[in-house]
């Protein structure tokens, strides 16, 4: 853990899930930008009751800090909700924080909204208008990200469905937003999720706005499903891990309908369009299926799965890098039974077969194109 060091005093942080020689910082520069704007004008104070909404807390760097004024934590990620909840208790503060999931409806008008700009535009539009009625033109809002990353349309959002947005100077590559709440603008009717038809699939697959390639089926995943016919149909228990809209696992169900398939993902998102997809496909199959949101195989039993099917992210918000994949991996290893097998796809680019065969001792590539490769491991 780290300190962090803010005007609401000293806390101690950690990443979510924690790693040893853990080389990122679980705050940034806008983290600390929104705090010490919060602090020098006042706006949250120990004599004032306000009621405030955090959005996008990455590992509750923010509610942590801002803990005494009891916020609402909102968002799409059940690892950050994991992560405030294990910092606060680090902390010995109250772990009675309110987490709302992204497409749990607000209730009630807020006085706070402070927002960490998500990476995608579509995930901002969402959540603006799930917003919008739940702030006033007295609304204090203020929104916040590193200037690399801001992008305009995430300006025109703002203006488009909150009000007229003003900026402040950039500080340490960090920015502020300050919205104001036009009244007169109409509140919006959310255009997710959006569908598309995946003729391999034979059904409309919906997908939520935080989703990952929400417009067409991901290449890598398409590669993936002209593998099926090399994979065992015998499995009973199988997994589709950072299932995204469920596309693997709802192939793998048409291929098998006897297998009882658990669709996880972090996401809120993505579980929810899993779900919403299989039970499209699937009408008449009643408990063959189940949906965890999730931070990778937790809560998974040891030695209790046949198959995994995994396209594995290689994103943790706007952090790049192959960990995420690695502990989805060992986590693999942990679940599977004897002779149950892990089958990946991925960017050729990437090399995990190397790292695949450390880890279980053998690594085969199923098939490969100039961008892909399908890999399959079995725990022996």
């Amino acid at each position: 853990m780290e300190t962090f060091l803010s005007p609401f005093g000293e806390i101690q942080l950690a990443r979510w899930p924690q790693r040893k020689m853990e080389l990122l910082r679980a705050w940034d520069a806008a983290d600390e930008y929104i705090l010490n704007h919060l602090h020098e004008q006042a706006v949250l104070t120990p004599d004032t009751s306000k009621r405030t909404l955090i959005v996008n807390d990455s590992f509750g760097a923010l509610s942590c800090a801002l803990h005494s004024f009891a916020p609402d934590n909102w968002s799409d990620s059940s690892i950050a909700h994991m992560a405030a909840k294990e910092n606060l208790k680090a902390n010995e503060f109250s772990t009675d924080l309110n987490t709302i999931e992204s497409l749990q409806d607000l209730e009630g008008h807020y006085d706070v909204v402070i927002i960490k700009i998500p990476k995608t535009t579509s995930f901002l539009e969402e959540q603006l208008i799930r917003l919008k009625p739940h702030v006033t033109k007295d609304t204090v809002i203020i929104a916040a990200g590193m200037v690399k990353h801001l992008q305009k349309s995430a300006f025109q959002c703002f203006e488009r469905i909150m009000g007229p947005v003003t900026t402040s100077l950039a500080k340490k590559k960090a920015r502020l937003l300050f919205a104001e709440v036009d009244e007169s603008l109409a509140e919006q009717v959310s255009p997710y999720p959006t569908t598309y038809i995946e003729p391999d699939v034979g059904v409309p697959l919906s997908n939520h706005a935080n989703l990952f390639s929400r417009e067409h089926l991901d290449l890598g995943a398409r590669f993936f499903l002209t593998q099926y016919t090399e994979m065992p149909k015998n499995a009973k228990h199988v997994i589709d891990l950072a299932s995204g809209n469920g596309v693997l696992g709802i192939k793998y169900q048409q291929m098998s309908p006897d297998a009882q398939i658990s669709f996880l993902d972090e996401s809120y998102m993505a579980v929810a369009s899993s779900k919403e997809n299989y039970e499209a496909t699937f009408p008449d199959i009643e408990a063959a299926a189940s949906f965890l949101a999730t931070d990778g195989l937790r809560g998974i039993e040891s030695q209790s799965v046949d198959l995994i099917l995994c396209n594995p992210p290689f994103h943790q918000q706007h952090v790049v890098g192959e960990q995420i994949a690695m502990d989805m991996f060992l986590e693999s290893k942990r679940c599977l039974a004897q002779g149950g097998s892990l089958w990946v796809v991925a960017n050729v680019h990437l090399a995990y077969q190397a790292k695949l065969t450390q880890m279980f001792g053998n690594c085969r590539t199923v098939d490969s194109d100039k961008r892909f490769a399908v890999m399959k491991v079995i725990k022996r």
